[in-house]
């Protein structure tokens, strides 16, 4: 192990640290049933200290955009310990998936917008996904035409957007004559209709219409036409990042479910006695570590893939990390019995959170099939 590595890993270390004392004071289980039956569309009240009170939201960025330089591999050491909270979102959206797009589409207002993302002055949400697109990256209906003063004109809808109540800008990709392209859209625009609603896992998301909305010319991002191979390396981004998040909601799960199958008893024994628990219990941790694992070595390499290569992978890391969700989020409900189902208890929010999870950015079965897809071309490539 380099000296670099070392460093860079006793870094991550004292972040993770840092972000699990910050959230236990301020996201603990109690404040978290507040906010939920709160239920506004301001940012969670944790959010803002990620930026005023721990300077973190630039772990990941470079030292030029005012961050740290940890890349993924911050990425993933914060989405853990922010899932161990059930507190992904607004980090998801805005961090992972809005920063670096604005990275990758630099100009005078992304590095402006993503100054303000960093101090934590802005919300960022992406609107991709539509009603008919199913998890195909490209199938975006949403479009744009181009004025003659070199304004735009949007108009189409998006469904799911995840983060998008507490957003103060969206980024949104749309179809125009020369292919796919995204742009920053300030909630408040004139001709832009949200409805917002709660998700199953507590979060926020909303459906979008943009109805003819103007754009100024500087709302592109990027080059016109050129973004469907940013918006890809995003979300293969974000889907390792959610792997990564499911680590530390199955850890909680585990955790939680030890310590209730060492205080009840049963026949005047802790039924952790029980060998047929003690064998569920093995398979819930060997299924959680597995995912972890293949988590963490993706994370190491996938800075440095081939578009290909950085596809395969994740799409393999994401299907791990489903059916460790689905092994352990089952596991810690039936060990619990009805009780674990219940608002009142924490395991019950884990649960509905790792059941999301599972369809998150793609069910198993669509990353099987794109990997196989991926591996068939590899062949033909070669042959």
């Amino acid at each position: 192990m380099t000296t670099a590595t070392t460093e860079r890993d006793d870094t991550l270390a004292m972040l993770r640290d840092s972000l699990a004392r910050y959230l236990d004071d301020n996201h603990g289980f109690e404040q978290r049933l507040y906010a939920l039956r709160k239920a506004d569309d301001a940012p969670p009240p944790f959010w803002r200290g990620l930026a005023t009170e721990l300077d973190l939201l630039g772990a990941a960025l470079p030292e030029s955009a005012g961050g740290l330089g940890g890349g993924m591999a911050a990425h993933l050491a914060l989405m853990e310990t922010l899932g161990g909270a059930l507190a992904a979102e607004p980090y998801l959206s805005t961090m992972v998936i809005g920063a670096g797009l604005l990275q990758r589409n630099p100009g005078a207002q992304a590095d402006a917008l993503l100054g303000r993302v960093v101090a934590g002055e802005a919300v960022l949400a992406f609107a991709h996904g539509e009603p008919q697109s199913r998890h195909d990256r490209a199938d975006v209906q949403t479009e744009f035409v181009r004025d003659a003063d070199g304004s735009f004109r949007l108009s189409g809808r998006k469904a799911v957007v995840h983060a998008a109540p507490w957003a103060s800008h969206l980024l949104v990709s749309a179809i125009g004559s020369a292919g796919l392209s995204l742009f920053v859209v300030p909630k408040n625009t004139p001709g832009l209709r949200l409805r917002a609603y709660p998700t199953r896992d507590g979060g926020r998301a909303a459906d979008i219409v943009f109805d003819n909305v103007r754009l100024p010319a500087d709302a592109l991002l990027g080059e016109e036409g050129g973004a469907l191979p940013k918006i890809e390396q995003a979300l293969d981004e974000a889907t390792l990042a959610v792997c990564a998040e499911s680590v530390g909601v199955m850890r909680r799960l585990m955790r939680d479910t030890l310590d209730y199958v060492r205080q009840r008893k049963q026949f005047g024994v802790p039924i952790a006695s029980f060998q047929v628990l003690q064998h569920r219990l093995a398979d819930m941790h060997m299924a959680l570590e597995q995912a972890a694992a293949l988590t963490a070595s993706v994370g190491e390499i996938i800075d440095d893939a081939s578009s290909g290569e950085r596809a395969r992978a994740v799409s393999s890391a994401k299907v791990a990390a489903a059916k460790a969700c689905k092994a352990v989020g089952q596991g810690a409900v039936q060990l619990h019995g009805g009780m674990g189902m219940t608002e009142e208890l924490a395991v019950g929010h884990y649960v509905r959170r790792a059941t999301l999870i599972e369809g998150q950015f793609g069910p198993p079965s669509w990353h099987l099939r794109r990997v196989a897809k991926l591996r068939a071309a590899l062949v033909l490539a070669q042959a």
